[in-house]
């Protein structure tokens, strides 16, 4: 049984197993994924640590806002929100529940910067990354297939391991790769392959010998799991791996920038937000925005101007 700190007669218990009829109400209440929801838990195992070492038992408002500005001290404001999400959701609960009052209610979380954290590639690097990249090795047409797709369709890592060499379908006229979108729990969305990229996907498969429809599309090559599914950790190894070849070395390029890359540059050559959010799949246009108004930014030459009248 998954572990919870469970309040009881007004006060919080250390390490008490929640029992099993109440984690089924908690985990109902939550009404997320397993995953979600173990990940929730583990957020309220850290917070009963922070009241537990603090000697806290009746904890109140202000022990909810001390917690999160104790986590702001080593933690990024991404992550306190997570923390504290679980804890304004935990309080919904137990004042629902009529176990204890929600004192979590209205505690602002930390604020975060709308831009971006990683940097994205220009048309230029993102050709040269790929055309970079040996081919004439199983390893290099897999890393060449995978970062092609991801750099022309912006997908997450977690749905380029996930797909399957089955996933490559139809879709109208085209050949498309159909994957699990975020939140979503079937592979309902698709991204259209272009004809390089395609090409890119079915050398390396001839190579590897795969036709097995359930067959994971892109394998390790490792001794030690060779043939089973990538992990996001290997894939971003990859992305490191490869762009450091070209002498792109910074914190602000991982794998993650290649979906970046294909917002941007799809914005840059004629795409409105719309078809934007459509091809990464944001459940919300405002997401999407943030890639528009940085290029709004990055267009603007004010400084120029200026510097024009002033230096002539």
């Amino acid at each position: 049984m998954e572990e919870l700190q469970i309040i009881e007669n007004g006060t919080i218990t250390t390490a008490e197993p929640l029992p099993a009829e109440m984690f089924a109400r908690w985990a109902s209440f939550i009404d997320a994924s397993q995953k979600t929801i173990e990940t929730y838990t583990k957020a309220i195992k850290q917070f009963s640590r922070y009241l537990a070492e603090n000697g806290i038992r009746r904890p109140a408002r202000e022990d909810v806002i001390a917690y999160r500005d104790s986590l702001k001290q080593s933690h990024k404001p991404a992550t306190v929100q997570g923390y504290l999400a679980a804890v304004k959701l935990f309080f919904q609960w137990t004042a629902q529940e009529g176990i204890y009052p929600n004192i979590a209610e209205r505690v602002k979380g930390a604020k975060i910067d709308r831009e971006h954290k990683k940097d994205y590639l220009t048309s230029r690097q993102a050709g040269k990354l790929l055309s970079n990249i040996d081919r004439s090795t199983l390893k290099g047409l897999r890393d060449y297939a995978i970062l092609a797709l991801m750099t022309t369709t912006g997908l997450r890592t977690i749905s380029v391991i996930l797909a399957d060499v089955g996933d490559i379908r139809t879709a109208g006229d085209d050949i498309a790769l159909f994957y699990q979108g975020k939140g979503h729990e079937e592979k309902a969305d698709y991204v259209k392959l272009a004809e390089p990229v395609e090409e890119a996907i079915r050398a390396y498969l001839t190579a590897r010998g795969e036709t097995d429809p359930k067959a994971p599309l892109f394998s390790s090559e490792a001794h030690r799991n060779g043939g089973e599914r990538m992990t996001t950790r290997s894939i971003s190894r990859i992305a490191k791996e490869h762009l450091k070849e070209i002498g792109l070395n910074s914190d602000r390029l991982t794998a993650h920038s290649l979906r970046h890359t294909a917002a941007t540059l799809n914005l840059l050559n004629g795409a409105t937000v719309e078809e934007t959010q459509q091809l990464l799949g944001h459940a919300n246009i405002n997401t999407t925005l943030i890639y528009s108004h940085a290029l709004e930014r990055a267009k603007n030459n004010s400084e120029k101007r200026i510097a024009r009248a002033i230096f002539g």
